[in-house]
């Protein structure tokens, strides 16, 4: 009976790291202008690039989010796992931002100005 008690306790022990939650992060985008002003109703992407959860063993973390900005351009993201994130901007009059960062800390504002558009020209006369 005594070796059955210990097989339970090393399973225990072995167990006990895998229903551990990955870090995670809360995530707040900045939108703003070149000039600094917030930029509303912006379309923020985040696609996770890099990292792999502990509780599934090393599997890659697929994971996807979209979020709008605020008036204040504050684009406001639910708990997610830390590593490496694709975040992409769309607004309207702007051109479309599109940058890889490394998200590691516990709560993390990044701040992104967005350049006006460019110019358009015709290679046909």
């Amino acid at each position: 009976m005594p070796s059955r008690f210990r097989l339970f306790l090393l399973g225990l022990a072995l167990a006990l790291p895998l229903l551990a939650d990955d870090p995670a992060t809360r995530l707040r985008v900045e939108v703003l202008t070149l000039t600094g002003k917030p930029v509303d109703r912006a379309s923020v992407i985040v696609d996770f690039v890099e990292g792999r959860s502990y509780v599934k063993l090393g599997k890659k973390i697929l994971k996807h989010w979209e979020a709008r900005s605020s008036q204040e351009g504050i684009a406001k993201f639910p708990s997610i796992p830390q590593g490496k994130m694709r975040i992409q901007v769309i607004a309207r009059g702007h051109q479309t931002f599109g940058q890889v960062y490394e998200v590691d800390k516990e709560e993390q504002l990044i701040t992104i100005k967005l350049n006006p558009p460019q110019a358009q020209h015709s290679e046909h006369q």
